[in-house]
């Protein structure tokens, strides 16, 4: 199979999946896993694609969400362990502000057994934490974005400024060295800003496919929460880039 035919494939295969890794590529088109690295690389250099560990996965435009049905069965592995990694983060007693987004609907499912209070800035994280029988669940007001149900605008806002929060447990659409934390929501942006202004500290959740991209619009400077954590596909480099500025970074690996 010619280059031009192999990239046409790889092309065709993104548009169907998430990421797609080297050795199925490989697989499917017979070349050698070498010759898939180089035919990914050509593909990135072009804006096509965009490398991760062991593969690839679609170039999103930074104004462009990908919904969320389809983030909530990306990487699944890596966004339960980042979660179990963040929660033994969590002393019981303390009070949460915990954000929208996949990753951060994990570690609402393992605080149902906390002592905790929790206020949830998503419908999703509310309804999971509903009959939760230790948890003191408080509900922000304000306006739920429609599929995402992320809470945003002025009320919910306002809910965020009355109440101090011992941790925030933040999980951004997209983080970068340069760009920090990033969503591709305005209002989203400027909800997750509050939260961070009314805590003590701050738990940020990347799995290794947020890594190095930026969405529209900011939130924070990377090096602005306590402690990121991430999983082994996350850039190694950068992690130690990130810790070399005083963020304290969990890689939190899968279980098997």
């Amino acid at each position: 199979m010619r280059g031009n035919e192999r990239q046409r494939l790889i092309v065709e295969r993104l548009r169907g999946a998430q990421q797609v890794t080297v050795a199925e590529l490989a697989e499917v088109t017979g070349a050698s896993e070498m010759t898939v690295r180089r035919d990914l690389d050509v593909l990135a250099a072009h804006g096509v694609l965009r490398r991760v560990h062991g593969g690839a996965v679609p170039a999103t435009p930074s104004g462009v969400e990908p919904p969320f049905a389809a983030r909530a069965v990306s990487a699944p592995g890596a966004k339960k362990a980042i979660a179990r990694a963040a929660v033994e983060l969590i002393r019981d007693g303390e009070t949460i502000v915990l954000d929208s987004g996949t990753t951060a609907l994990e570690v609402a499912r393992l605080l149902r057994d906390r002592a905790v209070t929790v206020m949830p800035l998503s419908l999703h994280a509310v309804t999971e934490l509903l009959d939760a029988p230790r948890v003191r669940l408080l509900v922000p007001g304000g306006e739920p974005r429609p599929g995402e149900l992320a809470m945003i605008g002025p009320l919910t806002l306002a809910s965020l400024r009355m109440l101090r929060f011992d941790v925030a447990v933040l999980s951004p659409c997209a983080f970068d060295l340069e760009a920090g934390l990033t969503a591709f929501d305005l209002h989203d942006a400027e909800v997750k800003q509050q939260a961070i202004a009314v805590s003590a500290r701050s738990l940020v959740l990347v799995d290794g496919a947020k890594w190095d991209r930026a969405a529209l619009a900011h939130i924070c400077a990377a090096d602005r929460p306590d402690v990121v954590v991430t999983d082994p596909t996350a850039p190694e480099d950068q992690r130690r880039a990130l810790a070399e500025r005083g963020v304290l970074v969990h890689v939190a690996a899968e279980e098997h």
